[in-house]
């Protein structure tokens, strides 16, 4: 689920400025802007603060921390199907450390689409799929 700053502020009790001042700093994990308005996904049913190097410990403190998802096309599976005239699940849902492949994913909940031709991931994708929600592989 996604909600605004005003939702966001209400479930972590503190107020709308100190949020945004979290968010200007970049340490709420997987928001993003879309125009002026702030977009925070929640886990759990609130969203993720990322620890700040000084002050008192913070009320949320005791949330665990979600591993995010990673969804991306193997074109490398594409092209030894080709080659071979095999059908190998292509579509690579990658969580921690474990890697699964399917022919199809349903994604339940936001994501996000990345493209990042500078920064590739470490399997090489410039393009893939981040979510802080649950996945499910078909095939």
């Amino acid at each position: 689920m996604i909600v605004g700053t005003t939702e966001a502020a209400h479930i972590l009790e503190i107020s709308t400025a100190r949020l945004r001042v979290l968010l200007s700093e970049g340490r709420v994990r997987g928001a993003y802007k879309t125009g002026k308005m702030w977009l925070i996904p929640l886990v759990n049913g609130k969203p993720i603060i990322k620890r700040g190097t000084r002050g008192p410990a913070p009320r949320w403190r005791n949330q665990r921390l979600a591993a995010q998802t990673i969804v991306h096309v193997n074109s490398h599976r594409i092209r030894q199907n080709q080659k071979q005239q095999q059908q190998l699940p292509v579509i690579t849902v990658k969580k921690g450390n474990t890697n699964v492949y399917g022919h199809q994913v349903e994604i339940l909940g936001g994501c996000r689409v990345v493209y990042s031709p500078d920064k590739p991931l470490s399997c090489g994708a410039r393009v893939w799929i981040e979510t802080l929600n649950k996945v499910m592989i078909v095939g």
